[in-house]
């Protein structure tokens, strides 16, 4: 059964190589790409699959995980015509890394959690070369995302809070040193404060194992819903949000509430 799955699997990849060979030699815009005019559309189809995900839509991440698989494809591609790679090598290399990064599985490394792969991971990754435990996080990440993959890699290698209660004292230290800035009116300290309470609060949610950009994009989502409901319903009485007081608005933002 596995063998006849991953023949049929190999058979499909090998059609998309073949399809890939045919857009770059007969389609105009297929032809124009490189791996810089790529980078952009790589972004927004990782932001597509990363939407499809939060909504659960199964059907929709099969979608865009196509989508990042053609991009995948498409990088190679080019990559063979410049003599630099090709997607052999693209695909050798990973499965060298991922045999190399775990050894407790293709080795006699022993693990007993999960916590103990993730450190495994990141010290292999400094026996392979890497200068700093964090020089692998993207520069361009969303300041969220980054902090969170900071926080995280740093605890890979020991340097991290022993327990929440620590981290929530740490919170609650930052938003008082916030607190005090703002009755000061200290705008460059009001940012700084701002910005480590963030940081404090993205590391208490790594320990209480909440995605934070997950959990402030579901937010974000919960928000539109709430507050396009309101505009929904004062439409419904010809009305303008902008005529109504912020308590008749409350009234439909409850509504919306109970809906959900």
């Amino acid at each position: 059964m596995k063998k006849e799955r991953n023949k049929e699997a190999l058979e499909s990849f090998e059609r998309l190589l073949d399809i890939m060979d045919e857009l770059r030699e007969k389609c105009p815009w297929d032809r124009k790409q490189t791996f810089e005019t790529l980078r952009h559309l790589t972004i927004e189809e990782t932001y597509e699959l990363a939407d499809a995900i939060i909504e659960n839509d199964t059907d929709e991440i099969k979608k865009e995980v196509g989508d990042l698989l053609l991009h995948i494809v498409f990088y190679a591609k080019i990559g063979s015509e410049e003599s630099a790679f090709n997607i052999k090598d693209v695909i050798d290399s990973l499965n060298e890394k991922l045999v190399r990064r775990h050894p407790h599985i293709y080795g006699d490394e022993k693990v007993e959690n999960s916590e103990q792969v993730k450190e495994n991971w990141e010290q292999i990754k400094l026996k392979e070369g890497r200068k700093s435990t964090l020089s692998g996080v993207p520069k361009t990440l969303p300041a969220l995302v980054k902090a969170y993959r900071i926080q995280d890699k740093a605890r890979g290698v020991g340097f991290d809070w022993d327990n929440r209660q620590q981290v929530w004292e740490k919170v609650e230290e930052e938003i008082e040193e916030l607190k005090e800035e703002v009755r000061n009116n200290n705008k460059e300290k009001m940012e700084q404060e701002f910005g480590d309470t963030l940081f404090a609060l993205i590391n208490y949610a790594r320990f209480i194992d909440v995605n934070p950009e997950t959990a402030l994009e579901r937010t974000n989502k919960k928000f539109i819903n709430r507050f396009q409901f309101i505009e929904e319903r004062a439409m419904q009485q010809g009305r303008s949000l902008k005529d109504m007081t912020l308590e008749e608005m409350d009234i439909f933002w409850n509504e919306a509430k109970k809906q959900e």
